[in-house]
């Protein structure tokens, strides 16, 4: 309930406090190449609930269909735009409306497409029994997956064998053992390493 109420306030505060850096975005993709200014992608939320996490775009349109859901920071499909708002996470700040809605919570793991999902084990399925959110410990670990993945052949395997194994590690550390203290540590940390950039 604390959660819930803590997720609200500040998911709401964070709106507000973001609109102009939201019409400056705005402006930036469609002055790029017209298309849509948010992409919809689909992911599995707690209790494996299917919802549409919301970015801004920061790829091609239809990019989706020209390659798969891991993306190095030289991925020919990143519109230049899209490399400054990654860089900086600005591309998650449309986030805070997943979070508004009760879709998101600022903690939690990172919510994977079905793709993932669908490769847990029974023991990584407990993942699914809290809210997905915008920063957690993996994303602490690896706030930068795609220059890890920069100049990669296949990047999907690459993700597979470089990130997935520690990432699943660090969601079941925090599933295990979360609460009120740990997500402000982690909020406290995400925030230090957004401006360290």
């Amino acid at each position: 309930m604390l959660k819930r109420l803590f997720d609200v306030v500040f998911s709401l505060l964070g709106l507000i406090l973001s609109f102009p850096v939201f019409l400056v975005v705005v402006f930036l993709i469609k002055k790029e190449d017209g298309g849509p200014v948010f992409y919809q992608g689909v992911r599995v939320g707690r209790y494996g609930r299917f919802f549409k996490m919301l970015k801004f775009r920061t790829m091609v349109v239809n990019a989706d269909k020209m390659g798969g859901p891991s993306t190095a920071d030289d991925d020919p499909r990143l519109l230049k735009v899209g490399k400054f708002l990654r860089k900086y996470k600005l591309d998650e700040l449309p986030q805070l409306i997943n979070v508004l809605k009760g879709e998101m919570s600022f903690v939690g793991p990172r919510p994977e497409v079905p793709f993932y999902v669908n490769m847990f084990t029974d023991e990584e399925k407990i993942i699914l029994k809290v809210k997905p959110g915008i920063t957690d410990w993996a994303s602490l670990w690896n706030s930068d997956e795609g220059s890890i993945l920069a100049g990669s052949l296949d990047s999907e395997k690459d993700y597979m064998e470089k990130i997935r194994p520690e990432k699943i590690r660090l969601q079941l550390k925090y599933v295990k053992g979360h609460n009120l203290w740990v997500d402000l540590m982690i909020i406290n940390q995400t925030i230090l390493k957004i401006l360290k950039r």
